[in-house]
């Protein structure tokens, strides 16, 4: 790496770690708190790279962006903020920053994004108009998290949101796929246009499609859960799809069906997946950002009271327990759950004893489902067993049969689940239900590697 890095952030511990880590690099740096000082460095021709944050003790980072684009056009900012929303995300793109990154950060991964900003010259921003802004757009939208799953979630649709391009968004129920889809429009220069849901019924009836294009108009139009779809009403949004002129709606669809698999098995359109797939969004469920969900139980909580209920606040064990739960339905499940705890309890703290009572009111988990499309775990195994007594050809297999296919099952079980706990074995589990050395003498048994996940800065 080569060129001088401004580096602005009110925390002395990232100035002092960006500093050293830029300098080994290569660069030359220059970090302060005050963002008076990187605009004076930035006036005085300064830098060949700007990182900031966006909460500083004298402004906002994102109102510089404009300010800097003017002074010095195509001086690339790397935009890092501990606002852990996308409305940060989408504001850091509205205003044309190079890059975002939530706080707390991948050390190696900002200075692999750092280097790509000093070789690439970039093309002078062009100026947006007030009425482009989106401060005055809903920003309610439960689209909240830290994790890594979540920002690249974020990135994306800060990057298509001004495109043509279909959107398809998948993910399990619960996970907020339509959201996305409103605030891909919310978010757009297509905002005040209107913003159509087309509903198995719109498309069955007779003049059902042409009614949802003259309703969208230059708008938006969302087919939701299209994997749904009949093929009557696949053919119905094919032909309606090729009626689309330039000036048409943009196309968006979700879909918590694998559409791939209904490709192959052929209950699918080929014609309509390659349409509606310009750009896929995968949706992480609850289980694959559990970080977030203290994020979220909060956000829930403060909704709750804004909207006129007490105020309530979780203790340290329960959002332990909150944070353990499988949350099957995911976010849509989290809230309801969270709406039940602020109206059901009368004390300002909830305990893990009440926060037991209603989880304990609910599944635990969805059925396990193996390699067919809605098929059971179990039912996969049997076959799996089947096919293992007929490879034997009518002679039985050798005797101990009983622990070797248990063996199997737990291996990979505790494997993902030290995985899902990132190594912390007493997490482990209490995940899995079972005592602490009972976990450390199966993986010692087991020969299991635990590593545990590295710390991000």
């Amino acid at each position: 790496m080569d060129g001088t890095v401004l580096v602005a952030d009110d925390d002395r511990t990232i100035r002092t770690v960006l500093t050293q880590a830029l300098t080994r690099a290569g660069c030359k740096v220059h970090a302060t708190s005050s963002l008076v000082t990187l605009m004076r460095w930035v006036e005085e021709g300064k830098g060949d790279l700007v990182i900031s944050d966006v909460v500083m003790p004298d402004g906002n980072g994102l109102d510089q962006l404009p300010k800097i684009a003017e002074e010095r056009p195509g001086l690339p900012v790397i935009v890092i903020s501990a606002q852990n929303t996308i409305m940060t995300a989408i504001q850091a793109a509205e205003a044309e920053a190079y890059d975002y990154l939530p706080k707390p950060f991948d050390l190696p991964d900002l200075m692999k994004r750092a280097a790509r900003a000093l070789e690439i010259k970039r093309r002078a921003p062009t100026k947006r108009s007030e009425t482009d802004s989106v401060a005055g757009v809903n920003d309610e939208l439960p689209l909240v998290g830290r994790t890594p799953a979540m920002q690249a979630l974020y990135r994306l649709v800060a990057r298509v949101m001004n495109t043509d391009i279909p959107v398809l968004i998948t993910g399990e129920s619960g996970t907020g796929k339509s959201l996305i889809a409103r605030a891909i429009h919310d978010f757009s220069d297509r905002r005040t246009l209107p913003f159509v849901v087309a509903s198995a019924a719109d498309l069955a009836a007779l003049e059902g499609p042409s009614t949802l294009i003259s309703r969208a108009g230059n708008g938006s139009i969302l087919f939701d859960e299209v994997g749904d779809l009949n093929e009557e009403a696949q053919a119905r949004i094919v032909r309606m799809l090729d009626s689309f002129n330039e000036s048409g709606p943009r196309v968006m669809a979700t879909s918590q069906a694998d559409l791939s698999s209904k490709l192959e098995s052929g209950a699918f359109r080929q014609d309509l997946f390659y349409r509606l797939g310009g750009v896929s969004i995968s949706v992480p469920s609850l289980r694959e950002r559990v970080d977030d969900i203290p994020l979220l139980a909060d956000h829930f909580l403060v909704r709750a009271e804004r909207d006129g209920a007490i105020l309530r606040r979780f203790d340290d064990e329960a959002i332990e327990l909150i944070r353990a739960y499988s949350w099957p339905g995911n976010v849509r499940q989290l809230e309801n759950t969270i709406r039940r705890l602020v109206v059901t309890g009368t004390e300002e703290t909830i305990s893990r004893s009440e926060a037991e009572l209603v989880l304990g009111n609910q599944p635990a988990m969805e059925p396990l489902v193996g390699g067919g499309d809605g098929e059971k775990l179990s039912a996969s195994i049997a076959k799996h067993l089947r096919r293992y007594f007929d490879l034997h050809g009518g002679v039985l297999p050798p005797p101990g049969l009983y622990q070797r296919i248990l063996r199997e099952v737990e291996m990979p079980l505790i494997e993902i689940a030290l995985d899902a706990t990132g190594g912390n074995q007493a997490k482990c589990a209490d995940l899995l239900g079972i005592n602490r050395n009972t976990l450390r003498k199966k993986i010692t048994d087991l020969d299991i590697q635990v590593t545990r996940r590295r710390k991000l800065m």
